[in-house]
């Protein structure tokens, strides 16, 4: 058997994609193709035609054709068989068998028909280890990776050692009666608040040193890792052939991801001189029968002062929190004030915040296994059916104050399976066949649409759609802990402030 192209075409004969294992130019599998739907004869039952050169062996997919050409003398069960594993690898890459959901991933399809077949002559091998080859595994990259992180925690042991060389020295210079250094601390503030300043300094660091991390060091030699991902000169070339030929070059998400990118990156608009960043992450484990196995949340009052003359301010809290959490200050922070009065300031009042550096004033943490806490319930209802599973899931907001954005719901889906029968769905789903998951996208969940549902038909048992993982984000947070007021030490006079509220998921698995 020589197999000379594959293609999917349209019904008129007009190539989406097409791969060619021997040496022929474009014009010539163009004319092969246009003149095929005219040699199909519609009255008989086999799906083969002859020229005197070239035989097509065709399979109808809803308004295409997947199309192998082969030469006259090759066998035509051996072409029946290869052709059933093309037109079976198509669904596992492509939603829809429409002409742009083809051109969308026409490079995926090409990689997976040249594990197919190679010079012409076919591979053996099934759809699993198509989909394994295509991912290509790289244990380079691995390695590289490994070497990376470790490259970075060095990098953040050396800067906590440059920190407390740095204190040190603050001390040091205290001890022999000189002006401490002007590095670090809060400002150029008396001598013996130094060692205030010192101990305020090195717990910014310790509370920053998960946040803030620093660049890897690039290796020192020329890397050999694989990188799998990253666009070369070569395909760079090839795009730029196709172009001059005609070709309309697809981009399907690179606008979508730049401006999602430039949304989470843009800053926060009217960004006052003191500004205050409220940040909780919730951990979340639930079993798929019921029951909460474990639910942590952090959270975190951030302080930014971008003006000193505002660096010596009290932040006023409310806090209607009804759930019992546990509050934690800053050590500099005065405890006894902010027991009475609900109020955030120094114990020393005459010393300064820091400028243009964020500092955590205030932190909270909440853990129970209390399921009315629960901000989102899931409920995955698998059942086994004569070809399969039917499975029904729906959420439920517990919480009617928070607003969920962009939350997407993912569940596990056999492989080698392909693509699941949605029934009745509220919001949008994506299959990606790739990680053999289905996404369930809702971009906002409230007290108006506090509940929906999802139900679809796949091949599989129960057990293969879990674990099931919920992400979302919010901008109101789930304790409530609000600054509602900034006055200035001296006078008690008001300061205009500004508030960044963020509610994420850290971990939200029902298993």
């Amino acid at each position: 058997m020589v197999l000379l192209a594959a293609a999917v075409c349209t019904k008129a004969g007009k190539a989406i994609v097409s791969r060619q294992f021997v040496e022929m130019t474009r014009t010539r599998i163009e004319g092969l193709l246009a003149a095929f739907p005219k040699l199909m004869n519609t009255g008989k039952q086999h799906t083969f035609v002859e020229t005197e050169s070239v035989r097509y062996v065709y399979q109808p997919m809803e308004k295409l054709y997947m199309v192998l050409i082969t030469t006259k003398n090759s066998n035509i069960l051996e072409d029946l068989e290869t052709l059933r594993l093309f037109s079976r690898v198509i669904p596992e890459y492509c939603r829809a068998l429409e002409e742009n959901e083809i051109s969308e991933h026409c490079f995926d399809l090409i990689f997976a028909f040249d594990e197919i077949v190679a010079l012409g002559y076919r591979e053996n091998v099934n759809l699993a280890q198509i989909r394994t080859f295509t991912e290509m595994d790289s244990h380079e990259e691995k390695v590289f990776r490994a070497v990376r992180e470790t490259q970075e925690r060095e990098a953040k042991a050396e800067m906590r050692r440059k920190a407390k060389e740095l204190q040190q020295a603050r001390r040091d210079a205290e001890r022999q009666g000189k002006k401490a250094p002007g590095f670090g601390g809060f400002g150029s503030s008396a001598v013996s608040g130094g060692s205030t300043a010192a101990m305020i300094t090195e717990t910014i660091i310790e509370t920053e040193k998960t946040k803030v991390a620093p660049a890897p060091a690039r290796p020192s030699g020329p890397s050999k890792a694989l990188k799998l991902g990253a666009k070369g000169k070569e395909v760079d070339n090839f795009v730029d052939k196709l172009k001059s030929e005609g070709e309309t070059i697809m981009s399907s998400n690179a606008g979508k991801r730049s401006s999602e990118a430039a949304k989470v990156l843009t800053p926060p608009v009217n960004m006052e001189s003191v500004h205050m960043k409220i940040e909780e992450k919730i951990t979340l484990t639930c079993g798929r029968d019921g029951g909460l196995q474990n639910m942590e949340l952090h959270g975190m009052i951030m302080l930014r002062i971008s003006d000193d003359k505002f660096g010596r301010i009290r932040l006023h809290v409310e806090n209607e929190d009804k759930k019992g959490v546990q509050l934690q200050t800053h050590p500099n922070v005065d405890k006894k004030l902010f027991t009475a009065e609900s109020l955030i300031g120094l114990k020393n009042p005459e010393k300064s915040f820091p400028v243009n550096s964020d500092v955590g004033v205030l932190k909270w943490r909440l853990q129970t296994t209390e399921e009315s806490f629960i901000p989102l319930t899931i409920n995955c209802w698998p059942s086994e059916s004569g070809n399969g599973c039917d499975v029904n899931i729906e959420y439920e907001l517990q919480e009617e104050n928070l607003e969920l954005n962009d939350v997407v719901i993912t569940i596990p889906l056999p492989s080698g399976v392909g693509a699941p029968v949605i029934g009745e769905i509220d919001g949008e789903y994506r299959h990606d066949s790739r990680r053999n998951t289905l996404e369930w996208c809702l971009p906002v969940i409230d007290a108006k649409n506090k509940s929906g549902s999802l139900e679809f038909s796949i091949a599989g048992q129960p057990n293969d759609f879990f674990p099931v993982q919920v992400s979302f984000i919010s901008k109101k947070n789930y304790c409530n802990i609000q600054v509602t007021k900034v006055t200035q030490v001296d006078g008690n006079s008001p300061v205009r402030f500004s508030t960044e509220t963020t509610f994420l998921v850290d971990k939200y698995e029902i298993l």
